[in-house]
């Protein structure tokens, strides 16, 4: 249990950052309690409370809150996630939780929404950069922790652009992923800490090329593909382009692209891949 025998409640406690923060505050011998809009009220055999709300319409919220003094809020989608954050706070406020934990995404007010194609493609930024500002605004104490792209994400995209027979990639995008884990271990330590606002940036070891990442899943999967490295248009692309979204001085994660391919797909062989466009 908290310190004061109350649940800590996780947003998108069933999601795969908030599973894993679910698990180490378990570790760590506290009561969680999950807030989904997908699962019936229900408990676990490991002391696991699910409770059903929806953040989007603020449904349930301030119920699922009862008794809650810590909130770790990983429930994001690819926008809407101020709404979400809106509904949230108001609760919490409400009910008088006394730390909120935040997981926003590395460089989101270095990204410019400056044309309708940057939103198209980089609204995620703009909802994040939105939501920090409604947690910092909100008057519940607040920690909120800036994570550069996770291992399983990146995994998504390359596995999509990997289906045919030509991978079509955006030309000079960099990304400093991420292993989940580490990121799920931080915010768990952040929940049984203080409130200390702003916190310092999490990324992983090395930066790579989306076409760098591309290559990598190609050979630990065993196949090959024309690489065409095309130029995307637009402020935000050319921010992405300049190294808006990565943070090489908070380098601490410790899992590297290859191992993360490695436990999960399998090592990679001596075979190439053939790359054009660049």
């Amino acid at each position: 249990m908290d310190e004061n025998g109350t649940p800590i409640m996780v947003t998108g406690g069933t999601g795969t950052l908030g599973r894993l923060v679910v698990a180490r505050l378990r570790d760590a011998g506290r009561d969680v309690r999950v807030l989904s809009r997908g699962r019936k009220d229900r408990a676990d055999a490991d002391r696991v409370e699910y409770v059903t709300a929806d953040l989007t319409t603020g449904d349930g919220v301030l119920a699922a809150l009862d008794g809650v003094e810590v909130v770790v809020h990983c429930a994001g989608t690819v926008k809407g996630d101020d709404v979400k954050a809106r509904h949230l706070v108001e609760a919490a406020s409400r009910v008088g939780v006394r730390h909120l934990v935040y997981i926003s995404v590395v460089g989101d007010e270095r990204v410019p929404m400056a044309g309708r194609l940057d939103r198209l493609m980089f609204g995620y930024f703009g909802s994040k950069l939105a939501t920090d500002r409604i947690v910092a605004e909100s008057g519940v104490p607040w920690t909120t922790l800036h994570a550069t792209q996770f291992y399983d994400g990146i995994l998504t995209t390359v596995t999509q652009m990997a289906r045919l027979p030509v991978a079509m990639v955006p030309a000079g995008w960099r990304f400093q992923p991420i292993d989940t884990g580490e990121v799920a271990a931080r915010l768990a330590q952040l929940a049984l800490g203080a409130p200390a606002g702003l916190v310092p940036d999490m990324a992983g070891p090395r930066a790579y090329e989306l076409a760098d990442l591309l290559r990598a899943y190609l050979r630990a999967t065993h196949r090959r593909r024309l690489i065409l490295r095309l130029p995307v248009p637009g402020a935000a692309a050319g921010a992405v382009r300049a190294g808006a979204i990565l943070a090489p001085d908070r380098a601490i994660g410790h899992k590297t692209w290859e191992h993360f391919l490695a436990e999960r797909v399998g090592s990679p062989n001596e075979g190439k891949t053939v790359a054009a466009g660049s």
